[in-house]
């Protein structure tokens, strides 16, 4: 289970994207939201609601117009990006490995954060290698010959090498079929309670929500509609817009296809 502090915070943040004709359209207005380590908080919404853009202000892939992101409670407007990154990776929605092995792979995220990638026999990488379910076999492999799900799994574990706090997860199963969806739960659970991250994911499948975030909040054009517990949210939501909303994404089909 998580503390009660948070790690993470979004304050009233406010941002906007180029539209049309040059204009500026408004993506998240005065959000509110915040995790604690050890927690795994869905954002959950129809496509175009904000969620996206949300995830990246966590690690200022995008900076917000007003407000404030807090990293225990450190303005990240303090931290230099790149340090902030290596304490809040982004795995994004479909993999991105470079050429190489699976070792090059991990290894390039080692030096990206100034450190040094671990012996295969050291401890820490042997349990980031089981937490991610990663096989030792897999290392000496080229990693753009693995299947799609087997390089989500050594993504994950990229950008866990080193002082990782929290992950930011963008339609974490959105590629992958059910079996290999539900795995990937698993894992994001483990790192929750083992390693006591706190792990921030956008999507549509509710299955995935349902199996392991501990809360759920609902963002509708930019606006924390509501939040609560995730059986709570999912099954008795307070609001109409939550009800209309889970009306169209039933939990029981998973939203979109993992």
């Amino acid at each position: 289970m998580s503390s009660d502090e948070p790690l993470l915070q979004a304050r009233e943040v406010t941002a906007s994207r180029p539209g049309e004709a040059g204009t500026l359209q408004r993506v998240l207005q005065e959000t509110t939201l915040d995790v604690a380590a050890g927690e795994i908080l869905a954002v959950v919404g129809p496509s175009g609601s904000g969620k996206s853009t949300l995830l990246r202000l966590f690690n200022r892939l995008l900076e917000p117009e007003s407000g404030q992101i807090l990293l225990e409670g450190e303005n990240i407007q303090t931290i230099d990006p790149p340090l902030l990154r290596a304490r809040i990776p982004l795995v994004a929605q479909k993999p991105f490995l470079f050429s190489g092995t699976v070792r090059d792979n991990l290894q390039a995220s080692a030096r990206l954060r100034q450190t040094k990638l671990p012996d295969l026999n050291d401890p820490d990488l042997q349990e980031l290698l089981e937490l991610c379910q990663i096989n030792q076999s897999w290392l000496d492999r080229d990693a753009r010959k693995l299947s799609v799900g087997q390089q989500q799994r050594i993504c994950l574990a990229r950008a866990m090498v080193g002082p990782c706090q929290a992950l930011l997860l963008d339609e974490p199963t959105s590629a992958l079929d059910r079996p290999t969806a539900d795995l990937m739960a698993q894992t994001f659970r483990k790192l929750a309670e083992q390693r006591g991250m706190a792990i921030i994911f956008v999507s549509h499948d509710l299955r995935l929500t349902e199996r392991c975030a501990d809360r759920v909040a609902l963002l509708l054009d930019g606006a924390v509609i509501e939040t609560g517990t995730t059986a709570q949210l999912l099954h008795h939501p307070n609001t109409e817009s939550a009800r209309q909303f889970l009306s169209s994404e039933p939990v029981e089909n998973g939203g979109e296809p993992g």
